[in-house]
């Protein structure tokens, strides 16, 4: 299972891009609300109803978490003392983990980029601490992948696929949607 970590001002691409595409991929994904109830409002007003609210999540049947950007909504997930027990989870667990835009800054800001090739919106680099950052539109480590922002919400999510071992499948998705 993928989990979107949804909190209120999150980007709408960058969630729901690659939401659609792992879907399409045959993944389970969820949307996991971090406001109290299950509705999520973006950046530029769409309201989103998640599968679940945070305190409902179940991570042990988890693949894969990420974190999509949007600087209020990154803010809002950098806060929650939830995000640091699911950033553990998922380390201690060796889950592949996803973060685009400004979201790549709550794992540098943890420590958790030093050493890996990292990208993020532009802005957001110096809270990348220990990254070896990049000018690439998406950054691909062995668990880790950070991506520049709404723009490449796409290239995230098929990297997100390749990861997770549906790569045939997302070259067809690819050429069926383009």
């Amino acid at each position: 299972m993928v989990y979107f970590m949804m909190a209120n001002g999150f980007e709408e691409a960058e969630a729901l891009v690659p939401f659609d595409i792992l879907t399409r991929c045959e993944l389970g994904c969820k949307l996991v609300s971090f406001t109290g109830d299950k509705i999520v409002e973006g950046a530029h007003g769409i309201k989103v109803i998640c599968d679940m609210n945070v305190e409902e999540l179940d991570l042990s049947d988890a693949e894969c978490i990420v974190f999509p950007g949007g600087g209020l909504g990154t803010e809002n997930l950098d806060k929650s003392d939830k995000t640091n027990n699911i950033l553990k989870f998922a380390l201690d667990n060796k889950l592949l983990i996803g973060a685009i835009c400004a979201a790549p800054s709550i794992l540098g800001k943890r420590g958790i980029l030093k050493g890996l090739k990292a990208t993020c919106y532009p802005g957001f680099e110096e809270y990348l601490i220990g990254a070896d950052i990049v000018n690439e539109r998406v950054a691909c480590n062995d668990r880790i992948i950070t991506a520049k922002g709404a723009g490449a919400a796409y290239e995230f999510g098929y990297a997100l696929a390749h990861a997770l071992g549906c790569g045939n499948l997302a070259q067809t998705v690819k050429e069926k949607i383009y």
